[in-house]
């Protein structure tokens, strides 16, 4: 053990003869507990809410999606298929057809959007999974709708309800006079299910079959508005939408899940950023008093420091007797924070108890990567605390 840090152990962990340098060791102690505990705990309350966030793209947005640039719909041809089935990371493919379209139910009106869907759009999102009532779309039933929490609060429509049928209205094509007693075609539906997600999720979307949807828009045979794409490992999502996109040009659009939703991610990153910010300014705010701390402590030993200048300790050795008593201070405090704020994370994730509604608690999640940002923050900042307090010291100071 080097002769600075046996200094500095004796120092921290001995109580000095004036117990206001005692009472000021341990409120510093104190604040680094409390600001490791907290910026821990504000970190991983962050990753559970992004996490849980996302969870509900997980819902209402693919791997990857494919739509047009020119025009709002293209006829899905051998050329395309072939390049899809081709790409081994490509698991499931989706066709989808999406308009606007007017919605009518017992004289309410809403304005939304139709989204015709194949037999394998559940396997490419979970939005089966997110079925509140009800059950999602079966081939062998014509004219069946799911449609989001928020439509049917704003229609008062409820599932299986046998009385009036939803009416889904889309303007008929064309230039020139429109008969004004017929100008749309229109899909009377049953609701079969009711599905919940983020609020414009749930006000956005009426679900009903690929065929349905393609008869109501008197689509051509093939012709879709989107490909809807579940990758075997959705972690190189960016790397396979640039490969699609080289391949099927620049006639085709190609978005992963994180550019569909770049407000969503903006947001929620950077609500963290700041709240990291923050927290680390109440740190550094604590970290004044390991400053304040280690002064005293200076001035408390002046007379050893004396005598260990006069037994021949340098004045470089003598700052790094203090410089690692504010470290090891730090460091402690740190870690009783940390244990303690892991121990919180683990207890709410096990038995809620802090909860947002009475049927939601708040989400928390452990990540080894919010664990290292802590010890890195705080390491830093502690040693530059204590660079800070031992820098006063000098040969006049001592020897005055």
């Amino acid at each position: 053990m080097s002769f600075p840090l046996f200094i500095a152990k004796r120092y921290l962990f001995t109580k000095t003869g004036n117990n206001a340098i005692n009472i000021i060791t341990i409120i510093a102690s104190f604040g680094v507990i409390v600001g490791s505990f907290a910026l821990f705990i504000i970190l991983s309350g962050f990753s559970g809410l992004k996490t849980f966030n996302y969870s509900f793209l997980d819902f209402s947005d693919p791997d990857i999606k494919i739509s047009t640039t020119k025009g709002k719909s293209f006829l899905f041809d051998d050329k395309t298929k072939q390049i899809l089935d081709d790409n081994s990371s490509i698991e499931i493919i989706s066709k989808v057809i999406e308009e606007r379209v007017f919605l009518e139910y017992n004289d309410k009106n809403e304005i939304a959007y139709i989204k015709g869907v194949d037999e394998n759009y559940s396997q490419i999102t979970q939005i089966d999974s997110s079925l509140t009532q009800g059950t999602w779309l079966e081939s062998d039933f014509k004219n069946t709708a799911v449609i989001g929490r928020g439509i049917s609060n704003k229609l008062s429509l409820g599932v299986l309800n046998y009385g009036e049928p939803l009416t889904i209205n889309v303007p008929k094509p064309g230039t020139g006079f429109i008969n004004p007693r017929n100008p749309f075609y229109k899909l009377e539906t049953q609701i079969v299910g009711i599905y919940m997600g983020t609020e414009e999720f749930e006000g956005k979307f009426v679900f009903v079959d690929f065929k349905d949807a393609s008869e109501l828009l008197r689509f051509q045979e093939n012709e879709i508005t989107g490909l809807e794409l579940k990758l075997k490992n959705p972690d190189e999502a960016n790397l396979i939408a640039e490969n699609l996109q080289e391949k099927l040009g620049s006639d085709f659009k190609i978005q992963t899940k994180e550019q569909l939703n770049e407000v969503l991610y903006k947001v929620i990153n950077t609500e963290n950023f700041v709240s990291y910010l923050i927290f680390t300014l109440i740190v550094i705010i604590a970290l004044f008093n390991v400053i304040g701390a280690i002064i005293m402590m200076i001035i408390d030993k002046k007379q050893n420091l004396k005598t260990l200048l006069s037994l021949g300790a340098s004045i470089k050795e003598i700052k790094k007797i203090f410089v690692l008593q504010g470290f090891l201070l730090t460091l402690f405090g740190m870690c009783i924070g940390l244990i303690l704020a892991i121990i919180l994370v683990f207890i709410q994730k096990e038995f809620e108890l802090f909860m947002i509604v009475p049927d939601l608690a708040y989400p928390v999640e452990f990540r080894f990567s919010n664990l290292f940002i802590v010890i890195l923050t705080i390491t830093i900042l502690g040693y530059i605390a204590a660079r800070i307090a031992s820098s006063r010291i000098s040969e006049e100071f001592i020897e005055k």
